[in-house]
């Protein structure tokens, strides 16, 4: 019974996880370019009390043994880098990546980081900034005589002044990516930051080297699913109710045990 107890809690554990994930999700579904992410589960070890095969008899063995299982662990909660719906706002640096990539960003103590989130917009030093006032790598500066600025689908910004007719080029937009992007260690704020899982970055003008191109004036949204999320959280509700019920069979049992005379 104890051990129907233990592998009863391992299984409300498991659940408490899987909501807490839910739960995470459902809170971002309005954030701009959020990945949701999916708790994975594995079985713990095995108790064998007979192994499969074991001689029973006189040229007889056993078909399948005793095992019996331990319950439940978290294996791994994935992201999924699956791209959202596009959401227009006719922003000249609102930008999204259409396809696979990551806008280069360098936070406040140097470090480079990666985000799918590309509303963007400018600093008092003209500088291209996130909300974040992470600084959109390489660094461009736009001029205070700048009345016009698009960004083309390969990631050239062009900037027209009021000092003439023509057009000029300020700068030129890379993107990353990585072998494996559902490596990369989320430290909050839209930001990812390599880990060795994901390999090192490679980084690239948009359109090449497999890399999305670039939408101006639009914005990705989230990519959770309301109506799986609301499904998955009714599952992991029962489901902790039901390992929560085999708890309280398992220690009902054990009352009939420690009372008998």
């Amino acid at each position: 019974m104890i051990k129907a107890l233990n592998t009863a809690a391992t299984g409300m554990k498991a659940q408490q996880t899987n909501m807490d994930v839910t739960s995470n999700n459902l809170a971002n579904v309005n954030t701009t370019a959020f990945k949701k992410s999916r708790a994975e589960f594995e079985e713990l070890m095995y108790q064998t009390e007979k192994e499969p095969g074991t001689t029973t008899g006189l040229n007889a063995i056993s078909p399948t043994g005793v095992q019996v299982g331990l319950g439940v662990k978290t294996a791994s909660v994935q992201k999924s880098f699956e791209e959202g719906s596009p959401k227009v706002t006719n922003k000249p640096l609102d930008l999204q990546i259409e396809g696979a990539g990551f806008f280069i960003v360098q936070r406040p103590n140097g470090e480079l980081a990666y985000t799918r989130d590309g509303s963007f917009r400018r600093d008092n030093e003209g500088r291209i900034i996130d909300k974040n006032g992470n600084t959109l790598m390489p660094e461009m500066v736009i001029p205070r005589e700048t009345i016009a600025l698009a960004v083309a689908p390969n990631g050239t910004v062009e900037i027209k002044t009021n000092n003439g007719p023509e057009t000029q080029v300020l700068g030129q937009i890379e993107i990353a990516n990585f072998v494996n992007p559902v490596g990369l260690k989320a430290i909050g704020q839209n930001l990812y930051v390599p880990s060795p899982g994901s390999g090192a970055p490679y980084q690239a003008i948009p359109g090449s080297e497999n890399l999305g191109r670039i939408a101006a004036g639009q914005l990705e949204a989230s990519n959770v699913n309301l109506v799986d999320e609301m499904v998955n959280m009714m599952t992991s509700q029962r489901a902790f109710e039901t390992n929560s019920k085999a708890m309280q069979a398992a220690d009902q049992m054990l009352q009939a045990i420690n009372g008998l005379r």
